[in-house]
C-alpha cells in the first residue's frame, strides 16, 4: 500500500500491459477512512484497445501511516452512474425544501 494519498491508484499492470488504466480520481473524503471515486478503463485483449469509461468508489483505512484498501463499489456503466447522480440530486434538493 501507500503512505501518500496522492499515490493511491487503481492502475493495474500484468506482463507489461496496463490492464486497468486510471483516467481520473476525486478524493471524496480524507482522514482515517478515505473515500476516492476513480474513472478508469479496462484493456480489451481481443480488440487490443481500452473499453468504455467505468467508475469505482474505493474506501481506504489509514493505519500506522499506510493506506489499506477496505472496500469497493464498481459502477457498471455511464447509465448507472447517471441514475446515481439523479437520485442523489433529488435527495439533496428535497432536503433543501
Amino acid at each position: 500500500m501507500s503512505s501518500d494519498l496522492n499515490d493511491l491508484t487503481i492502475n493495474y499492470e500484468e506482463e507489461g500491459v496496463l490492464l486497468v488504466k486510471e483516467l481520473d480520481k476525486e478524493v471524496l473524503s480524507k482522514g482515517a477512512w478515505t473515500t476516492i471515486l476513480f474513472r478508469y478503463q479496462n484493456w480489451d485483449k481481443g480488440k487490443e484497445e481500452y473499453g468504455k469509461d467505468m467508475f469505482t468508489i474505493r474506501r481506504y483505512q489509514k493505519r500506522e501511516g499506510e493506506y489499506f484498501s477496505k472496500s469497493k463499489f464498481n459502477i457498471s456503466s455511464a447509465e448507472q452512474a447517471q441514475k446515481i447522480v439523479t437520485a442523489l440530486q433529488k435527495w439533496i434538493n428535497n432536503d433543501k425544501d
